[in-house]
């Protein structure tokens, strides 16, 4: 059988023709990987192969950027010795987020759940997490979960205990406003998900509950 003719033939041919004219404004080179364009160099002329390395210096850049940014991607875990190297010393233009948790405690559970999701959403903070007894002797359970939010070596937001980490019933969209709050990650939403709750008392200087304890 005859097919029946297209409800608009003359919009898809328009269509074509734009798609055609912007295909042949593109340069062959500009639909080439990397490889391609090593191997393919001597078929272009001078003028071609200048811009071309314009454009392969263009192309590696924009891979070192994107490798930098996905740098990470995971919440991994550490312990109380690799805590100097992996947070303190961290590269100065990188944010580290670290969990210290007990394994016992529910809400610890919780924010591991979360973190791994945001780790996934923003690889270019590192988030880790850190079982306490590792880290601190004598850490009280009343202070857990700890997130700790470091840059350049300093602590730039703390959440100590249930209560500032968001209480048991947190969402991730919550954790993760509370963590863009403190500038450690670019959030896309754009309200905070809990309204009515003052997230200011991260900011507030409470001392370390591990002052006096045994940090390794």
């Amino acid at each position: 059988g005859i097919l029946p003719p297209k409800e608009n033939p003359k919009d898809e041919i328009e269509e074509m023709v734009l798609r055609l004219q912007k295909e042949a404004e593109v340069k062959p080179y500009e639909r080439m990987n990397l490889k391609e364009l090593e191997e393919a160099e001597d078929d272009f002329d001078e003028a071609d192969r200048e811009a071309i390395e314009k454009y392969r210096q263009q192309r590696l850049q924009e891979w070192k950027c994107l490798q930098r940014r996905q740098k990470y991607g995971e919440l991994r875990e550490i312990c109380g010795e690799q805590y100097v190297k992996e947070v303190t010393n961290a590269p100065e233009d990188v944010w580290v987020i670290i969990h210290l948790y007990r394994s016992s405690i529910p809400m610890c559970s919780l924010i591991n759940k979360y973190l791994s999701l945001l780790a996934r959403k923003f690889p270019e903070v590192k988030f880790l997490k850190a079982a306490v007894n590792s880290c601190i002797q004598n850490y009280q359970d009343s202070c857990l979960p700890t997130l700790l939010v470091y840059k350049t070596g300093e602590i730039k937001g703390r959440f100590i205990g249930v209560v500032q980490c968001g209480g048991m019933y947190l969402k991730v969209e919550e954790l993760e406003w509370k963590l863009a709050e403190v500038g450690a990650i670019e959030t896309d939403l754009e309200e905070n998900p809990k309204k009515g709750i003052d997230l200011r008392d991260h900011f507030v200087p409470t001392p370390l509950p591990w002052a006096g304890d045994t940090f390794y």
